[in-house]
């Protein structure tokens, strides 16, 4: 009796050992299972992320905070939100009421038009516009579209219909809604950001739905005349510029004039200011395959890469293989160094059809020959550094841009200009025109502006850049440069060292005649 209690004791414990390792057994593959499951989940959102990230063609995008940091408040619309991404921003509501003059002006521009037809137009853009915008989902979400397309056409026809009115296709002269004032160059500016878009194809959808009654429609044109049927079927793109070329600096005139038919290539307004600024003549791209000068970013860049840094410090230094390890001087140094600055072109705040035409140069031209330098003249102003700045980081958060002019200039200057007398010298040669106040400001505006720009192997003034530094690096202009900063920095310097000379000189004549007088 005692053996079989024994054995049934036995089996029960085994019976139970069974069952808890049965109940671990089966945890573990519960959690195994569960963490299975998870981990689909996780991979399923990564694939969805991706399907949406390559469907997704985002062209109007934020500015990084590597360009943005040095001054983010260029980058922000002072008067006027276009677009989802300030929409939010309290302060700049006082405009809404001119946005809606300006769409009861549109939607009286065609009989029959109304709200409901402009919704429904642009609703069939309505996913293709989402797509050009980047993390807007929270703001419009798939049961919110209908606010998405208001933004639309509201800030649309605000856009379109600002643009006729700076073209003078408007209505008579008392129906003129912002009139040419502080207001009118602070709305330019905002309309230039590039946090401040919209997608262009929305805006030429509105100005072809009311292209046949463009100057009119109600209350009469200006002047008197109807307009004739030439006149009704002005592209959009021509009067973009014809409202932008007193925004910035130097538009060349033929640029001016060239009109592109296609604007489904256009993105939005920022590209096509963009695109209306190129030099005169175009330098041969630097490809990859000659990567003597090959050079990724600039040394003020905010994201370089140490091993493309040693690798050009591995290359060998000669005639054929010319590394960026010395910096350009400034233009203090320079003119020490015996280079002649001089201006070309002329300074003009607006093209006027075929005026100006004489001065094909753009603000690209720069050229050194034969010790002289020879910049375009320019003029800096109250909304120079806010356009600049939008310009050049839509090059630098755009692949497909190429070459990066205004990157590229905004470098050129900045190794150009260290301080305020550098500004002055430039502005004594009539190079710039400083409409903003002290040097130091402009000083501080070119130091500043070159902060996280990355520029790449096809640097537009490589060859500008290398022959400078080849041309200070000559003895007898390092002499010359020694001589002029030592003893020729300023007038009673200069005078100094002129009597000392001429001291020096008489001395020995003295000693040669007394030295012969005694001979004799």
């Amino acid at each position: 009796l005692y053996y079989y209690k024994s054995q049934l004791s036995s089996f029960r414990r085994r019976k139970r050992s069974n069952q808890r390792r049965n109940n671990q057994t089966k945890k573990i593959e519960e959690g195994r299972n569960v963490e299975l499951i998870e981990t689909n989940q996780i991979l399923d959102e990564i694939y969805l992320d991706l399907y949406h990230l390559s469907t997704k063609s985002c062209t109007i995008f934020r500015v990084s905070v590597g360009l943005s940091e040095s001054n983010p408040d260029a980058y922000k619309p002072m008067l006027v939100s276009i677009g989802p991404y300030h929409k939010k921003n309290l302060q700049l509501r006082l405009m809404e009421n001119y946005k809606l003059r300006y769409l009861q002006r549109f939607l009286r521009r065609k009989d029959g038009l109304d709200v409901k037809t402009c919704i429904t137009e642009l609703g069939k853009l309505k996913d293709e516009a989402l797509k050009c915008y980047d993390g807007i989902e929270d703001i419009y979400s798939d049961n919110n579209t209908g606010q998405f397309l208001k933004m639309l056409l509201v800030d649309g026809c605000f856009v379109v219909e600002f643009i006729r009115e700076r073209c003078g296709r408007k209505p008579t002269e008392k129906d003129i809604i912002i009139p040419y004032s502080c207001i009118d160059g602070q709305v330019r500016r905002d309309l230039l950001l590039l946090e401040n878009q919209l997608p262009f194809f929305v805006l030429t959808k509105l100005h072809n739905m009311t292209m046949d009654q463009i100057n009119g429609g109600f209350g009469g044109w200006e002047g008197g005349e109807p307009p004739s049927r030439l006149d009704l079927i002005v592209p959009f793109i021509k009067l973009v510029k014809e409202t932008f070329n007193s925004s910035f600096l130097k538009m060349s005139p033929t640029s001016f004039l060239k009109t592109e038919g296609d604007a489904k290539n256009i993105k939005h307004l920022l590209q096509l200011v963009h695109m209306s600024y190129h030099p005169l003549e175009k330098k041969t791209s630097l490809t990859p395959e000659n990567p003597s000068l090959e050079m990724e970013y600039c040394r003020k860049s905010l994201c370089w890469n140490p091993l493309q840094m040693v690798r050009l410090k591995n290359m060998p230094n000669d005639k054929d293989h010319q590394t960026w390890d010395t910096n350009m001087p400034n233009a203090t140094e320079l003119r020490e160094a015996g280079v002649t600055f001089s201006k070309i072109g002329k300074i003009y705040r607006r093209l006027e059809g075929y005026h100006n035409l004489g001065d094909n140069t753009s603000l690209f031209d720069i050229k050194f020959e034969n010790g002289v330098m020879t910049i375009p003249c320019f003029e800096v102003f109250d909304y120079t550094e806010t356009i600049l700045r939008n310009l050049v980081a839509y090059e630098q958060q755009s692949s497909d841009v190429h070459p990066r002019y205004f990157s590229d200039f905004s470098i050129f200057m900045d190794y150009l200009i260290d301080s305020n007398k550098d500004v002055s010298l430039l502005r004594q040669k009539g190079i710039i025109k400083n409409e903003i106040g002290e040097d130091k400001r402009v000083a501080s505006l070119f130091n500043k502006i070159g902060k996280g720009v990355a520029i790449s192997y096809d640097f537009y003034y490589k060859e500008e850049y290398f022959m400078l530094v080849q041309h200070c690096k000559k003895p007898w202009n390092r002499m010359k440069a020694s001589l002029r900063h030592n003893y020729f920095n300023s007038p009673w310097a200069g005078a100094s060292t002129v009597g000392a000379v001429i001291l020096l000189i008489l001395t020995a004549i003295q000693t040669v005649l007394a030295f012969t007088g005694s001979v004799k």
